[in-house]
């Protein structure tokens, strides 16, 4: 079994190798076999890369549904359509596992940043404005609140 996989590895190798020294028609032809429709009008380099990665993903294995998954959520909501939930965090909040340090009311509040959130005082949170309303009881910007933006009238 080890001896077919290896001679099926080595025939790719030499079929992805051999890809360079194919014409424009070879290159067409092969697109067609191994891709199972018509070659597209690209340039040669296109054909070559596309070709290239296929044979690779034949005898490697291509991306896992998890990934598939991940990069086509991430395709949908760069190109405005509807998702269900961000995959791409918000731009505003720190890097993950910052600390933000607040005082209020003479005690200092330690807040991590999280992958999905917020950890302050072992209790998570989705926003900053639901940790910043319960350590005040008002109701506030949390970014605003620690610090991460300036108020309208300084930044005027």
């Amino acid at each position: 079994m080890q001896k077919q996989d290896n001679a099926k590895v080595l025939a790719r190798l030499a079929r992805l190798a051999a890809l360079k020294a194919m014409t424009v028609r070879e290159l067409k032809t092969e697109w067609q076999g191994l891709m199972g429709s018509a070659a597209p009008n690209n340039s040669r380099s296109f054909l070559e890369q596309r070709l290239a990665y296929r044979i690779q993903e034949l005898t490697w294995g291509g991306p896992s549904k998890p990934v598939i998954r991940l990069l086509d959520a991430l395709a949908d909501e760069v190109e405005g359509k509807k998702v269900r939930k961000s995959v791409i965090s918000d731009p505003r909040n720190p890097v993950i596992g910052t600390r933000l340090v607040r005082e209020w009311d003479g005690a200092e509040h330690i807040i991590t940043v999280l992958k999905d959130g917020f950890d302050w005082q072992g209790r998570r949170y989705k926003s900053l404005s639901a940790v910043a309303r319960d350590i005040t009881g008002t109701q506030w910007n949390g970014y605003r609140f620690f610090g991460l933006r300036e108020n309208r009238k300084d930044a005027a």
